[in-house]
């Protein structure tokens, strides 16, 4: 396939899947770009950011939509096993320490979280903590901005790859896609799939869908869908937002019951969450996870 072909393709293929997500998406999920779901104003007076932990609503709303994966981050008590195995419990702020990363895989060691997601520097002292341990080791790649090449992304994947890494979400070259690249962003994403298949990790591709319009986030679909990728995810978390219900029912109408959607961000209540397991979803990504685990543990 071409260059002209493959942008004739995704074309065809975006506007198919805006209209059929159409009224229905618009009905029952949020309709603002951008708007995610921390409506402290409706739903979480005083919110505090800590999606999976302090908001189950929206977690169940963002799985029931589609997703396969949410994120946690690092403080923890509780934990009920049938929700921490959606989870990536996630530590990737700069200012980490070895002890922060030690502390975060211990949890998810104790709490049998999915995987948890560390910065590259970290996959060493993770798989070290993990080891014996069904908890995978999840890296980043081109991250936060997706923007360097195709090789630094592909060296990168390699060297976490043999450090320890079995999951890798890689951020797609957002410029080339708001370019209409489609060309150069399907090749990004495929490299990095071919070294991480032949390595027997899976890979998720961050989309950061605040920065992009619907017609963008489905081309950016159907793109990671052709490379071959896993997952599909949301966001980085370090965007101008995170996820929204809405975004993640076009994800999953684009790619279809077969690939993994994964949502970081605006996760909140115990009951949204099993309402979103109900649904089919398999990953949540969010920075927090306490209290939606210890309502369920309760």
């Amino acid at each position: 396939m071409n260059s002209s072909e493959l942008d004739l393709l995704v074309a065809q293929i975006g506007e198919e899947l805006l209209a059929r997500v159409g009224s229905a998406a618009r009905a029952s999920l949020p309709s603002k770009q951008g708007e995610g779901l921390n409506l402290p104003d409706q739903v979480c007076p005083g919110c505090i950011q800590r999606c999976v932990q302090t908001c189950a609503r929206n977690t169940r709303e963002i799985l029931a939509a589609g997703a396969a994966r949410v994120s946690a981050s690092d403080r923890l008590t509780k934990i009920d096993p049938s929700v921490a195995a959606f989870i990536d419990h996630t530590i990737l702020k700069p200012e980490a320490t070895r002890a922060d990363v030690t502390k975060v895989c211990r949890e998810a060691r104790q709490y049998q979280f999915a995987s948890v997601c560390v910065n590259p520097y970290w996959v060493p002292l993770a798989r070290a903590e993990l080891r014996g341990s069904p908890v995978k080791v999840c890296t980043v790649v081109g991250f936060p901005l997706g923007a360097t090449s195709t090789e630094a992304k592909v060296a990168e994947t390699d060297s976490a790859l043999r450090s320890g890494a079995q999951e890798i979400d890689m951020v797609i070259n957002i410029g080339a896609l708001r370019s209409g690249d489609h060309e150069a962003v399907k090749l990004d994403i495929q490299e990095v799939v071919k070294v991480a298949h032949a390595a027997g990790a899976i890979v998720k591709v961050i989309l950061e869908t605040a920065l992009l319009d619907d017609n963008q986030k489905a081309v950016a679909c159907t793109l990671a869908k052709l490379a071959g990728a896993d997952f599909v995810k949301t966001s980085t978390g370090f965007g101008p937002s995170g996820a929204t219900a809405r975004d993640v029912a076009l994800m999953r109408q684009v790619v279809g019951p077969e690939m993994g959607v994964k949502a970081a961000g605006g996760i909140r209540t115990l009951e949204d969450f099993r309402a979103m397991t109900a649904a089919g979803a398999t990953r949540i990504g969010a920075s927090a996870s306490v209290k939606i685990v210890e309502a369920a543990a309760a």
